[in-house]
């Protein structure tokens, strides 16, 4: 009952071989355009099996092999437990299923091996940790490259103030210096501010504020409390002040607030959730802070 490839060429497919044995899942993941729909399709057409596809029902009764095609995606949480339950037993009995999806928790945990396709071919196929691991660091390395040297323009969705000073921009620098809309975990960056002031401000504060895109607070200093005095500044007196930190957040999408204002907190001008960025890494982290954990275990008794 295994379904095998060999030598197809259904493009982007060229010169496709690979083997799922009986009672075997693999997982399929892939970029669009690499190649995941045409091996599904074209398995099912070469090997006797059913193909479900994402708008199919998602009945997995013992019917030889399995053909899931993101069969998963639309489904509640019952439909979901009772596949899961049927795809057991299909494994049991000898059937051998091939499985397309995004979500790589699922991959993760119901694949004994996984096959990443990229450009129609075969990039990597083996242990599932190991493979999405390395399809994780090559996305994450495309991303980078997509948006190098792009910042993101300053949209605030609130500002406030009272005018002696103004921001005139906040950049978001990743660890080569240059403009970044997507960073590295890991990677040392810098939030840039300049400020003009209009009117004389005594003791004059520039702070930032890292929030998650549900709003959450993340991480937030200013000069004051990193013990670096601005003042007194003079109407027509700009300042550039740069926030260099280790980016140690979660890959997810956040938003970058900044304020010009005094030490009691009257500001001078505020621009709120002004920048949109992202971090990127290569491994699923959990929460917003990575803590990078060490992990040991001690047998006892």
């Amino acid at each position: 009952m295994a379904i095998e490839f060999r030598q197809v060429n259904f493009p982007p497919l060229a010169g496709f071989s690979a083997a799922v044995p009986d009672g075997c899942v693999a997982g399929v993941i892939g970029a669009s355009g690499a190649g995941v729909r045409e091996l599904l399709r074209a398995g099912a057409v070469l090997s006797t099996g059913r193909y479900v596809g994402p708008f199919d029902d998602l009945d997995l009764a013992p019917a030889g092999n399995l053909f899931l095609d993101h069969a998963f995606d639309r489904v509640d949480e019952l439909a979901r437990a009772r596949a899961l339950v049927e795809l057991a037993a299909l494994r049991r009995a000898g059937g051998a299923i091939l499985l397309a999806s995004h979500e790589q928790g699922l991959l993760r945990d119901l694949c004994d091996e996984i096959w990443w396709l990229e450009e129609g071919r075969l990039a990597a196929k083996g242990d599932p940790r190991e493979v999405l691991d390395a399809y994780n660091r090559r996305v994450a390395q495309r991303f980078r490259e997509e948006f190098a040297g792009r910042g993101a323009p300053m949209t605030p969705s609130l500002r406030r103030g009272d005018g002696r000073a103004e921001l005139l921009s906040l950049e978001i620098l990743g660890q080569d210096g240059r403009p970044a809309m997507v960073l590295r975990s890991g990677e040392t960056a810098t939030v840039r501010v300049r400020v003009r002031f209009h009117r004389e401000v005594a003791d004059p504060v520039v702070g930032i504020l890292i929030r998650s895109r549900i709003g959450m607070e993340v991480y937030g200093t200013n000069t004051e409390l990193e013990a670096l005095k601005l003042g007194p500044r003079q109407a027509g007196d700009s300042l550039r002040v740069d926030f260099r930190f280790r980016c140690d957040l979660c890959p997810r999408e956040y938003t970058l607030t900044a304020a010009s204002h005094d030490p009691n907190g009257v500001w001078h001008d505020w621009a709120e959730d002004a920048v949109a960025f992202a971090v990127s890494d290569s491994r699923y982290t959990a929460g917003v802070a990575n803590l990078r954990a060490s992990v040991e275990f001690v047998v006892e008794g």
